[in-house]
């Protein structure tokens, strides 16, 4: 009988040479050996940097370091797609579909009822969240006549707002409570950056963006948080068995981050802009004068510019922003702030060579003027020419007039243009993906309006040719794309900046889903 093979293949490289025919019948198998190596033999310590003892110390290493790859967490498996029948159930049952008239308002309830969880900690903590607030403490449903009222919702929306995801609490891991909650605070960032840039932009009327939005970042940036989450007492909202004096950095700024974000996120689905600056600066007590907002100092340029007679004669406060209304035969429908970007200054520029050849073909490419409908026919002329020379100062490369004339550029244009285009990508997005995540939404929102392709949208269109650069620099930015481009990204914001102070927040919807197509989902020329 042959001894097995296994007894032989660990002791052994080459095959031992076949024993005589008599002598193996009387062969017996005492010990078989399998898997073992026998220790080296006893020799001369090597010395440190021996090639064979660092191979042999890195092989040692690495069976330590690389164990065996470990499965996927359940969440990561794949499921069975719901059948017909319960998939319909749900979008049926779902509070997202029940608001035809409040198709925003809606994209943001829960995917799902509220359980009964979620019902008893509105009922022991929402008091408490809407006397910080400064709410009546009545419940949200009484507001307003019918479900059409955005305002009979803020009780769900400020339940979400202070959801955020705790990974000891089952409640907050629930599906419709973890999506609800990050969708909110992924409108709210956008929000709040619009509603500082357009204080900031009436406030200082002869400042720079740049100073602006250090003033932001003083106020709202993601270190200063938690304080504002304490100075309004709804720390133990937030962080209901911890200290947050005591919480370590990491510990407290996301929370109060996303807590932020979403409250504000509701507050604007629920009750507008106006209330939002309240909310801000009655509720938790923001100062722009204090002096930990204020910008670095840096060298002004001499501004000997006039600015428009409203900003003249003394600073406007956060009252005078939230509480101002248009008047009805108003030629713009935000004027106050196009008269803060677009400097009285610029009818020196009317009839000069850009406006005779260069405006009309801007115009028809942007499918400008628009129809309006207005008692006097002078106010859809005056409305023109301003809007002419609200273009062609969005067509304006700083290096033209900006030594001379700091605000004869783009610049404040171009700032509220990166505001309000985040505020329509973002509510585009909630209402056309209802049950994505707010991080989702947030890196679909980042990629779509990437600078390199707003820029390059704008170049599809042929526009890039009519900028006017100063002389010093024509050569280089009009023949080195790495100076050009992000030029072109400028223009392109300042155009819709310029759109939302003329014609509002339907005018930059259309220029950027249908004039320069951002989705990309327009049928391309061949």
């Amino acid at each position: 009988m042959a001894p097995p093979a296994m007894a032989f293949q660990s002791l052994t490289l080459a095959p031992p040479p076949l024993p005589h025919p008599a002598a193996r019948r009387r062969v017996r198998v005492l010990a078989v050996a399998a898997d073992y190596t026998p220790p080296p033999p006893p020799s001369s310590p090597e010395p440190a940097n021996s090639p064979s003892r660092l191979l042999r110390e890195l092989a040692e290493r690495k069976k330590v370091m690389s164990p065996k790859k470990k499965h996927p967490p359940r969440r990561f498996i794949l499921k069975p797609p719901l059948d017909d029948e319960r998939l319909t159930q749900r979008f049926l049952n779902s509070p997202q579909l029940s608001l035809k008239a409040l198709p925003l308002l809606s994209s943001c309830l829960p995917s799902a009822p509220l359980s009964a969880a979620d019902r008893t900690w509105m009922d022991e903590y929402l008091l408490e969240a809407k006397q910080a607030l400064g709410y009546p403490l009545a419940p949200s449903e009484t507001l307003g006549d019918g479900d059409d009222c955005p305002a009979r919702h803020f009780d769900v929306l400020l339940y979400l707002a202070f959801q955020h995801l705790d990974p000891s609490c089952e409640r907050t891991r629930t599906r419709h409570v973890r999506s609800g909650h990050s969708r909110l605070w992924f409108l709210g960032q956008y929000v709040l950056e619009l509603a500082f840039c357009e204080f900031f932009l009436q406030r200082y009327p002869r400042e720079s963006p740049g100073p602006m939005r250090e003033r932001v970042f003083s106020l709202i940036g993601k270190r200063v948080l938690p304080k504002w989450i304490k100075a309004a007492s709804l720390q133990n909202l937030v962080f209901p068995y911890d200290d947050l004096d005591r919480m370590i950095r990491k510990d407290r700024e996301p929370p109060s981050k996303a807590v932020f974000w979403a409250l504000f996120g509701a507050i604007y689905l629920c009750f507008g802009m106006p209330e939002v600056y309240r909310v801000l600066f009655e509720a938790f007590g923001m100062d722009p004068e204090d002096e930990n907002c204020q910008p670095k100092l840096r060298r002004q340029l001499e501004d000997i510019d006039y600015v428009s007679v409203e900003f003249e004669k003394r600073q406007l406060t956060w009252q005078d922003v939230a509480a101002y209304r248009p008047p009805p035969d108003a030629l713009f429908a935000h004027p106050r702030l196009f008269r803060a970007c677009v400097p009285p200054g610029m009818h020196r520029f009317r009839g000069n060579i850009w406006d005779f050849d260069n405006r009309p073909k801007v115009m028809n490419t942007l499918g400008y003027p628009l129809p309006m409908n207005d008692r006097i026919p002078e106010i859809k002329e005056a409305r023109n020419i301003e809007l002419g020379l609200g273009l062609q100062l969005c067509f304006l490369h700083p290096s033209k007039h900006k030594f001379d004339h700091p605000r004869f550029c783009f610049e404040r244009l171009e700032y509220v243009g990166q505001k309000i285009q985040d505020l329509v990508m973002a509510e585009r997005l909630l209402m056309k993906h209802l049950d994505a995540p707010g991080r989702w939404l947030a890196e679909k929102h980042r990629r779509l309006l990437m600078n390199k392709y707003c820029g390059r949208y704008l170049r599809d269109k042929h526009l890039h040719h009519y900028i006017v650069y100063g002389e010093s620099v024509q050569d280089r930015f009009e023949h080195n794309r790495r100076l050009r481009n992000p030029s072109t990204t400028s223009v392109q914001q300042a155009i819709h900046g310029l759109a939302y102070c003329v014609y509002g927040k339907p005018d930059v919807r259309r220029l950027m889903f249908e004039v320069f197509d951002f989705e990309q989902v327009q049928p391309k020329a061949v």
